[in-house]
């Protein structure tokens, strides 16, 4: 209906019917940038991040972003990118064409009945109807959700080079030129005692002053975890991620009552349920966030809800997301009440290029998001094609 009919039937007495705008096409794209050095964790080596570009059209010509990606292939967790594409293509894009794209809970929870689990490729979805959604109302996402408490986020930095000089002298580098003054290293692929002793020279060298933190990404058991923490909180380690596997939820609250250094659960607490049963039994005295694993931002919100009832700390993780992944987390960790560990959305600095027309902009420590509706975010499709997988 264009502007002379819906004219003509304001002028006639009757009420115009707004047109329904529906999703009528959704394309991903699997693309492929190299990082600026190994990035070496308990799981796997990356050298490359690999992303699931998402875009999705609307009748109104309304195009949403939105992004997928998870670390190191399989290594982290059940979905690899050529599945997440692969779900979205053959099972998520039927689902939802057709549907009104201006109702992002109804078509999420469409997707949330006939597609179990797959939280990685349902986060890149709701991401690409909120930009849309945000673009078509000239908002940013953090004002759909909510609003946005801060203008800037936190960003910390990791250590993980895997060589103990190079990360000392990176990270005497970065607090130099005012860039990051909170750091986390990767450990659990060494003896524990290596990766120990290596971390407590690390803090010694960048000083007491600069927080540091360490992600064991489950590497480690119960009672080896026992030993090894005592020593890194004697020498003065400020946070530890995940010392044990995800699903050793006791052992997580046996650890959080032990220690005064706080314990943060990561992979432990994906979903909504997780992290209800973890808060209920004190399981970490910090959340670690990531939209990914949630399913998207109305779910990471929830999570949220559920530690601050409880009093259990937040901090804003990533999954290496490129600009896009990295800027819907923001417009989300942006709305949270509080972030008591700030973020650690450095992804985009992670990568030695970018597939977007404005960067995200780090300076002061800092994250500052682009202005502009939805995401802030506008792909650019020259980058796209360059780094898009060939093959």
């Amino acid at each position: 209906m264009d502007l002379t009919e819906i004219q003509k039937e304001q002028q006639n007495g009757v009420t115009p019917q707004t047109p329904k705008v529906t999703i009528d096409r959704i394309e991903t794209t699997i693309v492929e940038l190299p990082t600026i050095r190994p990035h070496k964790l308990s799981m796997a080596v990356m050298n490359i991040q690999t992303m699931v570009i998402i875009r999705l059209f609307c009748s109104d010509d309304t195009e949403g972003l939105g992004e997928a990606t998870t670390i190191g292939g399989m290594s982290y967790g059940p979905e690899s990118p050529e599945g997440m594409k692969l779900t979205i293509d053959k099972y998520i894009a039927p689902l939802i064409l057709g549907k009104d794209a201006t109702n992002v809970g109804a078509v999420m929870h469409l997707i949330n009945q006939y597609v179990k689990g797959n939280t990685f490729a349902k986060n890149g979805i709701e991401t690409a109807l909120l930009d849309a959604q945000g673009k078509r109302l000239n908002l940013p996402i953090s004002k759909l959700i909510g609003g946005a408490i801060r203008e800037e986020l936190p960003v910390l930095w990791v250590l993980a080079s895997g060589d103990t000089d190079k990360d000392i002298e990176e990270g005497k580098r970065l607090i130099a030129e005012k860039r990051h003054n909170t750091f986390k290293i990767k450990i659990g692929r060494n003896h524990p005692q290596v990766d120990v002793d290596r971390v407590s020279r690390i803090k010694k060298e960048l000083g007491n002053d600069i927080k540091v933190t360490v992600d064991v990404n489950q590497a480690w058991n119960e009672s080896t975890a026992k030993k090894y923490i005592q020593q890194l909180q004697d020498n003065g380690i400020d946070l530890i991620e995940q010392p044990i596997a995800q699903d050793n939820w006791d052992g997580l609250s046996r650890l959080t009552d032990f220690f005064e250094v706080p314990i943060m659960a990561d992979e432990a607490v994906a979903t909504v349920r997780d992290a209800f049963r973890l808060a209920q039994n004190r399981g970490g005295s910090v959340f670690a966030l990531k939209i990914a694993k949630a399913g998207g931002l109305i779910n990471t919100q929830k999570i949220a809800g559920i530690a601050d009832g409880a009093d259990i700390a937040l901090y804003g993780g990533t999954m290496l997301e490129g600009t896009i992944g990295t800027a819907a987390s923001a417009h989300v960790f942006q709305t949270l009440n509080t972030l008591s560990w700030g973020t650690e959305l450095f992804g985009p600095l992670l990568l030695v290029d970018d597939i977007v027309k404005t960067p995200i902009k780090y300076e002061n420590c800092a994250l500052k998001l682009p202005e502009g509706p939805g995401l802030g975010i506008e792909l650019d499709m020259n980058q796209v094609n360059k780094y898009q997988r060939k093959n």
